[in-house]
Formats: C-alpha cells, structure tokens, sequence
C-alpha cells in the first residue's frame, strides 16, 4: 500500500500529537524517537491503568521533554480527543486488538506492539479495521526495520544460497519462579476493571499484573509464543517468503519449577509446513537458558548452496562447507532478551511510523504482514492446547480442524468485541 493512500495524511512537516497506552516495561524505548526535535511530534498524553507507572513514566519524559504530558488513565477518553493523531500501544495482549481497532474507528493512526493479536480472529480483524478506517498501522517488530535484516533477505530472494528450503527461529530465556496466584485487592493504584478491559471479569490474583499475566492463563497473555517466537517467526517467514502453512504440529510443555504459578508451556518445539516444501521450525526455551545455537535468541535460513545466520546484530553467510562468506554487523543496538528491550531499531522503526502518517515514507511492517506472521503464534498456541496436530487453508488462514477452531477466538466482557 502505498503512503500517499492512507486517509488524513498529515502534512509534510506537520507536527503529529501522540499518546502511548500502557507505560510498563515498553514504553521508555519510545523516548528516543518522540524526544528527538527531527521527530516532530508532540507527546500529549500518557496512559496506564496503574497510577504509580504513569508517575513514573512522566518522571522520565520530563528528563527528555520541555513540556508535559496529560495523564490518563482510561483510552477512551483520549481517543475521543480529536486533536490526538496516533496511538502508541503497549498494552498487554488482551488490549492490542480491542485497542487498536477502537483508535481506528476515532481516527487514530496506531503503533501496535506485538502481538498484533490475542487469536486467529483478532487477526483478521485488526486488519479489516485497517483496510475499512484505511489508517497507518505499523506492527512493533522492530527487526524489519533493520538495514543489515533488509540486505541479507533480499540477497536470500535473490538466490544467493540457493534454493532455500528450512528456517530455524529460536529464543533463549532464564525466566525463573513465578508466584502461585492467590486471591487478592488489586495493587493500591491499579483500576483492575480497565486492566481487564476487553477480558471476562474475575478477582484479581497476585502478582498478575507485573508482567505475570504473560503465565497466567489465556485471558491476558499468548505466552512465549507471542511474547517473543512473534520476532523470529517474521524474519523466518520474510526470508522463506511464504504465508499461511498447511500443516502445523507442537512439541510442547512445562518442565521447569515445575509447582510455581506458570501455567503455560515453558518449552516448545514447532514446525510449520508449507505446500512448496519449505519448513519453518521454532525452539523456544523459557526457563532453561543453555544456548545451543550459541546466542539468546536469532533466526538460521538454510539454502541449497549454503546458509545464514539472522538476528538483531546483523548477518554472517555461509557456504556449504561451513565456511563464512559474508558477513555484515550492526553497530546499531537493539535489547535480545532484556524485558521491554529497546534500542537503535525500534527508534527506527518509530520513525519510520511517522514519516509514513506524513505520507514520505512507506510502513516497514504493515499490518497485513505482521497478521501473516503472528498467525503462526496463534496456531502453534492451539496445537499446544489440543494437543494435536492439524491441517489449515494455505488461502484463507482457517484450520480445518473442528476442536482447533473452538479456539480461534475468545470470550469478551460485553460490549467490548471489536465490531466493524
């Protein structure tokens, strides 16, 4: 899609007004690209639920910004603002969608971290949004972004190890004990129905919303899958380049701290199969940090006359004989594993977003690819939980499987389904 299509672009040099919803971990690696004067945008609001992390976050503008913030917590209220033009979203899971289409509908142009989606029907929903409010839509997979990721693909494209036939995508973690979550008054300060939004009300239970909301059950989080195997899995893809696979199976399970409060799978061998005999393949350890390919986390494309080693660092190239034939590092810096990462990509890939809203540049991720890739999440998630393997259709996304597709959506509080 080109730039110049997208509605109420902004002018060239028009300064764009920004919130940013959810002021956790994420948020601080946006500070580079909206203090930056280039930029030229204006950061009018902060939003979270939880008082204390909206202190903190405008603490820490104010340290980069001669001005200050308005402080928010409830979305809605800013989205009715018609002088906001884009939304930062940094929600957990369950919001992304939910949120995301709401700022569509009031106008907004949206910076949606991943997972773009909670399931398979958020996304083909977070796009159908897109392409009915026609809005700048960047997924927050910053690796696209990647001068050295950009060059080594389109040489891959080009044939440059051969005809390629299998990716590799792994991530590496020593994430530790959880608490076992007990019945609890939600934390002094948090607004817990607005936590939960778009999700079934429940009692809150400690420690959910300190990042344990990724472990806790499927209201809130899409566990590693779409915490972190979303960043691999769209390298592996783009380099692959392919889309929907036809055949999905799942090794998977807990088997670390094996009586904490983690309730998903831990660890996860995936294989994606594709109709042109192409496979992608993820290894995803969350609690046993042995690096047995050598580094935290990266994506590995084999070809018929050699291959290449991908991850936020850059490329290396090999021949066949294992010999390195090309190489190209990054000086740039992006965090591999570090909670809320940040770095020289994501600054890029911010910018990026606004340049495209000022129609001069074109998204790097637009939505409509980043959906491509997070599918995969979605359906290894659901082999998880079946515990089966199953087929889907290389054209529409749908798996052919009955019991896979009691998953494909989830419950909402009423009145919070993204409806077009």
């Amino acid at each position: 899609m080109s730039a110049k299509s997208y509605s109420k672009i902004i002018g060239a040099n028009d300064s764009i007004n920004l919130a940013i919803q959810g002021l956790g971990r994420r948020y601080s690696s946006y500070i580079p690209p909206i203090a930056n004067k280039k930029s030229n945008v204006k950061l009018v609001y902060l939003c979270d639920v939880l008082q204390s992390q909206s202190d903190k976050a405008s603490a820490n503008f104010a340290k980069h910004l001669d001005y200050k913030p308005k402080l928010e917590k409830d979305i809605r209220k800013i989205l009715a603002d018609k002088d906001v033009d884009a939304v930062f979203m940094a929600t957990p899971d369950h919001w992304h969608t939910p949120g995301a289409c709401m700022a569509m509908q009031a106008g907004k142009h949206v910076y949606l971290e991943k997972p773009c989606s909670h399931n398979g029907r958020e996304n083909e929903l977070v796009v159908a949004f897109q392409e009915k409010y026609n809005k700048v839509v960047q997924m927050g997979n910053q690796q696209r972004s990647s001068v050295e990721t950009n060059e080594v693909i389109a040489a891959i494209h080009k044939g440059e190890i051969g005809d390629v036939y299998k990716a590799i995508a792994f991530y590496v973690n020593g994430r530790g004990e959880v608490p076992i979550p007990t019945k609890m008054a939600p934390p002094k300060g948090l607004d817990w129905e607005l936590f939960q939004g778009p999700a079934p009300r429940k009692d809150y239970m400690d420690d959910t919303w300190n990042y344990n909301w990724h472990w806790y059950g499927w209201d809130y989080g899409t566990a590693e899958m779409g915490n972190n195997a979303t960043h691999e899995l769209d390298i592996a893809r783009w380099a692959m380049d392919v889309e929907y696979p036809e055949h999905v199976s799942v090794i998977a399970g807990k088997h670390q701290h094996k009586k904490d409060g983690w309730e998903m799978y831990d660890t996860m061998e995936a294989t994606f199969k594709y109709s042109n005999n192409r496979v992608i393949q993820w290894d995803g350890q969350s609690r046993n940090k042995h690096n047995k390919y050598g580094k935290g986390r990266g994506t590995i494309i084999y070809g018929s006359n050699g291959s290449v080693f991908i991850d936020r660092g850059g490329y290396a190239m090999y021949d066949l004989k294992g010999k390195k034939v090309k190489e190209n590092l990054s000086a740039n810096k992006e965090s591999g594993i570090a909670l809320g990462g940040g770095g020289d990509l994501t600054t890029r890939h911010s910018v990026n977003f606004f340049e495209t809203i000022r129609g001069k540049e074109k998204l790097t991720s637009p939505i409509q690819q980043g959906a491509l890739s997070q599918s995969l999440t979605h359906y290894a998630n659901i082999a998880s939980r079946i515990n089966k393997s199953f087929d889907i259709d290389q054209e529409t996304g749908r798996i052919y499987d009955r019991e896979a597709m009691k998953l494909w959506s989830r419950t909402y509080e009423p009145g919070w389904e993204p409806k077009l």
